[in-house]
């Protein structure tokens, strides 16, 4: 997707809501009628079946048929391929869209004259009901086939092409690179090199926690919790910017620059899972899990890797991640003692003394893992240089 800030003046913006709340209903109607779905009963209706149960709907009630048929058409079309992918076993269940979190609506069958370039810095969009809405024109605009408009909790719009993403050329230069994600160091290279995510500065973090006592202390319903959401939103929107422009810039650089990028092959899903349980059996160091989940997902974990197989297709190996930061990078002895700090890694077998981010984007880039047994185990990407076999110290 090729997204661009989108600049609906306040009449456009009221009927862009009616459209989001138009496509988030069908969703929510579409995700009720399968979750009745059980074990022996008839089964759930599919695209075409919905789809004249629209058509219906829209024939009875006059404020459904006053929105855009592409647009509620089209977000049952979307769930049928969230529910295909679903069962396929590439995504999670299709689940219920909330006002003011999932704010949005996808457009198909887009003519070339839909998108015009008005001047330098400015074009426009044509959207059903609505008109010809402009847009920044930050970069080219790809070649349109279908486009989607959203809103995030910050109020803002914005419009993504769907496009290709372009493959960046591999240099030639035979190099190989192992990246080593964490907490306190977003990327650790096995250059030597150490990248930091950006997030919010001291000032704006403290205001942000100002705002969270506030909003606690807000009533519901009251308009001084919306206006205290708003601005929380807005910090959070910026921070996840810096967090997305930081992933494009590295994400490009490590393409550009290796010819092979390694990195661990993480479940950040099941790693970033709650730990509270249930009142029966309810979690253990619940705050220290909630505070490393925070710091796996504000250091862009799963957006770098995902952004590394758009740019750099077969190039990105993912290697078993048990014991890389416990084995020497030099001569292979593990010992799960070696890692004397977070920052400080010493070898007790040959005295190796590295940052201990970088001794393990080191064994990343080395293409093995070690296993509980002491085993060698070979990264399991096709695509793989000849590694020589190596033996573990006693």
């Amino acid at each position: 997707m090729s997204r661009f800030r989108l600049l609906p003046s306040s009449g456009q913006e009221s009927a862009l809501l009616s459209h989001c709340a138009h496509a988030r209903l069908v969703w929510n109607l579409a995700v009720e009628q399968h979750a009745h779905w059980r074990a022996g009963r008839k089964g759930a209706p599919g695209f075409v079946s919905q789809a004249r149960q629209l058509t219906e709907a829209r024939a009875e009630f006059g404020w459904l048929r006053a929105g855009a048929q592409m647009v509620q058409q089209q977000a049952l079309r979307d769930f049928s391929q969230a529910t295909a992918n679903f069962f396929a076993g590439t995504h999670g269940r299709p689940s219920w869209r909330k006002q003011g979190r999932n704010e949005g609506f996808r457009i198909v069958a887009v003519k070339a004259g839909h998108v015009r370039r008005l001047n330098r810095g400015t074009g426009e969009v044509w959207i059903p009901k609505v008109g010809w809405v402009r847009f920044k024109w930050s970069r080219q605009v790809p070649a349109v086939v279908s486009y989607r408009v959203t809103r995030d909790r910050a109020g803002r719009w914005h419009i993504a092409f769907a496009a290709e993403p372009a493959e960046i050329p591999a240099p030639g230069n035979g190099a190989v690179v192992g990246v080593d994600r964490g907490v306190k160091v977003s990327a650790a290279l096995s250059t030597g090199e150490l990248l930091s995510c950006p997030g919010l500065r001291v000032k704006e973090a403290e205001r942000l926690r100002r705002l969270q006592r506030r909003l606690a202390a807000a009533k519901r319903g009251s308009n001084r919790r919306v206006r205290v959401k708003n601005q929380i939103a807005r910090l959070k929107a910026r921070e996840a910017d810096r967090r997305k422009d930081w992933v494009e810039k590295t994400s490009t650089m490590l393409a550009r620059r290796f010819d092979v990028i390694r990195v661990e092959d993480l479940n950040i899903r099941a790693m970033t899972r709650s730990a509270r349980g249930t009142l029966e059996a309810p979690g253990r160091n619940v705050a220290q899990k909630a505070g490393l989940n925070r710091g796996i997902l504000a250091n862009g974990w799963g957006q770098l890797a995902t952004r590394l197989d758009d740019k750099a297709p077969g190039r990105v190996e993912r290697i078993p991640a048990p014991y890389t930061s416990q084995t020497c990078s030099v001569c292979r002895f593990v010992d799960r003692e070696a890692r004397e700090s977070q920052a400080v890694f010493r070898c007790r077998s040959c005295g190796h003394t590295q940052h201990a981010d970088i001794n393990a984007a080191r064994n990343i880039a080395a293409g093995r893992a070690v296993t509980a047994r002491g085993d060698l185990s070979i990264s399991r990407s096709k695509k793989r240089e000849p590694q020589p076999t190596r033996l573990l110290s006693a």
